[in-house]
């Protein structure tokens, strides 16, 4: 580790970095410095070469032009084990961890110390104890399962196993898009004490704010070409929107049209509960669109859940057009015109190894099978409409970008014909210029007149889109106020603080179970 770096020293050196694949360039002349000590965010939209880059890096594809160096010293990896060696590790989305042997194996794996021919399974239980304790981890030992660890957990020993062969350069990819709120916590503390112990970091991540509050550089790319690279200090979220997309940041919530106009009561809900939820009463109009805010465990998810049917009231009295309802079941709700987008749209709302088509047709398939084959002709006008970007329509969704394949679950609930959608973050995990998409087809429906009701962690997405935003806390309703209101008045409904004055360490006390909404408060 360079611990004894100054922050100024170049650790990694991309110079004139060129790609190709099937004769098609995809990284064209990109040049970056990491320096120790510091963390170096890359952003870009999907398909803008962040990951080729990275791979590039890591040893997994070799360069076709441009020169790489550590040190300054010039090198070519031809596999990540020569990265490795050279003190380069990587931390991608998908762990590479085995789940059946405990945290010093995989710290370990293939490199096992050895005594007298045999694994030295004292000596790796010891190192990994201090690999733990030199990040200040809590909670994990060397002879747990990984697969008994949470996704946080995992990455941790993704993050100790790089340090255990002496990395100095670290490059992270999505790290918090699996975390929940007080995980990205523990992960921002790690970050910090990397930096502290002159580790270089290379951050992926689709969270501006989280880019901020993180990163010394910020490197912006497009379409496989460098657009800039400088200080954060020196930027701001308007520039860096811009910078990604081409496009100001005053489109990226786009304005409510004039001719939209909010009609009668589609959804209402009289003393609503459950096991979750208490004392829930709501009106949702046609047209609208619906915000609901609350720090993560507030209720807002189960509320979605109890409306669409996954998880139904238990109690109180719900209308839909006035009619007195019981809404049961997924299957009832569907029937019902109900369509909900659920925040793990690769667990829940997608079957990764089947067609783009198969996955649109999912809803209809199980609900309404005497249409399937009615809609299959229409299926592919939705998907144009969404701007879903594939090779056609039979190719597996897996291979997709995050933000088409969300496009794709938006396409399935719209062969439904859906009068009422919920959507529990919606924009989770992709792009800017994907949100920028989704928020358009948001806006296009409530001008058709669907009632949308929308669940984010972001409170500029909610105040950004909403019509009228209700606040929750504890399975309750905490207030409701119009979009027009600042973060600070949501955050201190949510956290029942309305009352008092308070300043900004305060609120991020009290908030620190929501990471995105803590973020959003330190930056103002």
């Amino acid at each position: 580790m360079t611990g004894d770096s100054t922050p100024s020293t170049p650790v990694l050196s991309a110079t004139g970095i060129r790609k190709q694949f099937f004769g098609v360039e995809v990284l064209h002349d990109i040049s970056i410095e990491v320096r120790a000590g510091t963390v170096h965010g890359l952003v870009g939209e999907n398909g803008a070469g962040k990951s080729t880059l990275m791979k590039i890096i890591a040893g997994v594809h070799r360069r076709d032009g441009g020169q790489l160096r550590i040190d300054g010293e010039i090198v070519d990896f031809s596999h990540p084990v020569d990265a490795g060696k050279a003190g380069v590790a990587t931390v991608f989305q998908e762990f590479n961890l085995l789940p059946d042997r405990t945290v010093a194996q995989n710290v370990f794996l293939g490199r096992e110390p050895r005594k007298r021919g045999f694994v030295d399974v004292a000596t790796m239980r010891t190192r990994t104890q201090a690999l733990l304790d030199d990040l200040d981890v809590e909670g994990i030992t060397p002879d747990a399962k990984v697969g008994w660890l949470t996704v946080a957990e995992q990455q941790i020993v993704e993050i100790i196993k790089a340090l255990s062969v002496d990395a100095h350069v670290i490059s992270m990819d999505e790290p918090t898009a699996a975390l929940s709120d007080k995980e990205v916590a523990v992960l921002y503390r790690i970050v910090e004490t990397l930096k502290s112990k002159g580790v270089a970091i290379i951050y992926v991540s689709h969270r501006l704010q989280e880019v901020f509050d993180l990163c010394d550089t910020i490197t912006v790319l497009k379409d496989g070409s460098l657009v800039t690279s400088q200080p954060s200090e020196e930027m701001d979220q308007a520039g860096l929107v811009r910078a990604m997309v081409g496009r100001p940041i005053s489109t990226f919530f786009p304005e409510r049209e004039a001719e939209t106009q909010t009609g009668a009561t589609v959804l209402s809900v009289t003393g609503g509960g459950n096991e979750q939820l208490d004392d829930i009463a709501l009106d949702l109009h046609a047209g609208e669109i619906l915000g609901l805010a609350g720090l993560q465990g507030s209720g807002r998810s189960e509320l979605l859940s109890a409306i669409f049917g996954a998880e139904p009231f238990t109690r109180g009295t719900v209308r839909l057009d006035s009619e007195a309802v019981r809404v049961n079941s997924a299957r009832q709700g569907v029937r019902r015109g109900l369509a909900l987008v659920t925040e793990d749209r690769k667990g829940t709302g997608l079957v990764l190894s089947q067609s783009v088509i198969d996955n649109a047709l999912l809803a209809i398939r199980s609900v309404f099978p005497s249409r399937t084959s009615g809609m299959r002709a229409k299926i592919p006008g939705i998907l144009e409409s969404l701007e879903v970007i594939s090779r056609n329509a039979d190719q597996e969704v897996r291979a997709l970008s995050g933000g088409n394949q969300q496009k794709v679950v938006l396409a399935k609930w719209l062969a439904t014909s859906p009068r009422v959608v919920l959507l529990d973050e919606p924009t989770r995990g992709i792009d800017v210029g994907a949100k920028i998409a989704v928020y358009r087809l948001i806006r296009s429906l409530a001008r058709r007149g669907v009632a949308i009701v929308l669940v984010s962690s972001e409170l500029p997405e909610v105040l950004g889109m909403s019509d009228r935003v209700l606040v929750m806390s504890d399975g309750r309703f905490a207030g409701e106020l119009p979009p027009s209101s600042t973060e600070e008045e949501v955050l201190a409904l949510a956290t029942g603080t309305e009352n008092q004055v308070i300043g900004d360490d305060a609120r991020l006390s009290e908030t620190t179970e929501s990471g995105d909404d803590a973020r959003a408060v330190r930056d103002r």
